[in-house]
């Protein structure tokens, strides 16, 4: 009989989707003071899909862990997603560089603290958003693919699994259509906005989720280097976008457009 999933979920605590997110005043990061915090819908998804799989088999779901790499205000992000029905969760702390903020991790650096954690816990399939909205890097989840020499499903629309064979079955939208894909244990999957839609959590459920087990550790304790390789010099916001124009004639509109070197 094949084995059951132990799943581990790696959640990110990002500005709110809600939030028009604004350039600090020294123009090399996005503004963090006084702004709302909520999980990444991405990651809620992956969370929602996890808790699916349990519900629809009780015997093909052993574990949902919920894990996270940042400072230790990201507990409350590990809250919410206990919350929508996770088992337990673990906090990968992220040292501060000053007194205000921590150190912003890469994908790669997350990408090796997910395999670190992942070997630890035994887990043999990773449901996770496919990318974050803060960064939109969409990158973690192949890096971790990779470094665990796992099979991936990403940007998954429909999730199913055969528990008679353990083989894993995920479709995913690509251009033109959807394409079907079959891979046996274990397995990482990122998760696309059509994959579910989040249950609303009740207030019995954020209650209960204060008593389930969580955990600390630190980059150390996994054994995993998360000095920064990258360094942003500057940003900056898009130029506005000015009105458009009339013209009276076609010759008129050939000509503004040559003005313009469009073309």
């Amino acid at each position: 009989m094949p084995p059951r999933l132990n799943i581990v979920v790696p959640v990110k605590r990002v500005i709110d989707f809600a939030i028009k997110p604004r350039i600090n005043a020294s123009k090399n990061a996005i503004e963090t003071n006084g702004v709302k915090f909520s999980l990444n819908p991405f990651c809620e998804i992956a969370v929602e899909e996890a808790v699916r799989l349990r519900e629809s088999s009780k015997d093909l779901v052993e574990s949902i862990t919920l894990v996270s790499a940042g400072s230790a205000k990201a507990q409350d992000t590990l809250r919410s997603g206990l919350a929508l029905g996770a088992d337990k969760a673990t906090l990968i702390e992220i040292p501060a560089i000053d007194d205000s903020k921590s150190l912003e991790l890469e994908p790669l650096a997350v990408a090796k603290l997910l395999k670190a954690f992942v070997k630890k816990s035994n887990a043999n399939l990773v449901i996770m958003g496919k990318q974050a909205i803060d960064d939109d890097s969409n990158q973690t989840g192949q890096m971790l693919a990779g470094l665990l020499n796992w099979s991936q499903a990403t940007n998954a629309s429909k999730v199913t699994v055969d528990e008679a064979s353990g083989v894993v079955t995920v479709s995913r939208e690509v251009d033109g259509g959807t394409e079907t894909l079959s891979a046996p244990l274990p397995l990482v999957i990122t998760t696309d906005l059509r994959l579910n839609t989040p249950r609303y959590t009740k207030l019995q459920d954020i209650m209960k989720a204060k008593k389930k087990k969580t955990e600390k550790v630190s980059p150390e304790d996994l054994g995993v280097d998360i000095s920064s390789r990258l360094e942003i010099l500057s940003l900056s916001e898009p130029p506005k976008r000015t009105g458009g124009g009339k013209v009276d004639s076609v010759d008129a509109l050939i000509g503004k457009l040559k003005e313009l070197g469009a073309i």
